[in-house]
């Protein structure tokens, strides 16, 4: 997944109305305005009641799905191997969200202010914030790319990490 790859998939889902933010390995590189190693995929919270055009729109850009763990998250592919993992969110009235977790009763909770913006090749992206990006790398054992993006964390914000 390139940095181009990404701005493309932004904008099919930008035209479809679809509201995202960048997570992951790539929203770290997001925050940090350049790319600092490899990403197999693009992770991308949406609003859970747009999942329909977010879904059509990618199928009209050449993905189908290739995971299904809904409610908690789904994966689509192209026949370039590009992979996007979709994670649903349902927004409050106050602009917080959660995601169902495979915990019931447990949801995963995204603060109001964790939905910020970063940079992709120079132009501005919707990103997670990088204290909701340190408390999601919590409570498992880190891989290296883990260790390398929470490295890179600590370095550009001073930010505490566990690991």
């Amino acid at each position: 997944m390139t940095e181009d790859d990404v701005l493309e998939i932004l904008d099919v889902l930008g035209r479809a109305g679809g509201d995202v933010w960048i997570g992951g390995g790539w929203g770290i590189d997001a925050l940090l305005g350049r790319q600092t190693r490899p990403h197999r995929d693009l992770d991308l919270v949406h609003r859970r009641d747009q999942e329909q055009a977010v879904v059509e729109a990618l199928a009209a850009a050449g993905f189908t799905e290739t995971l299904d763990w809904r409610p908690v998250r789904f994966v689509v592919t192209d026949a370039k191997g590009r992979e996007i993992d979709l994670h649903p969110l349902v927004f409050a009235p106050d602009g917080s969200a959660t995601q169902a977790s495979p915990e019931p009763g447990n949801p995963f909770r995204y603060p109001a202010s964790c939905f910020v913006t970063g940079t992709v090749l120079g132009r501005t992206v919707p990103c997670l914030s990088a204290e909701q990006q340190v408390h999601f790398h919590q409570g498992y054992e880190p891989s290296d790319r883990d260790r390398h993006d929470m490295a890179r964390l600590r370095e550009a914000f001073g930010i505490d990490t566990h690991f």
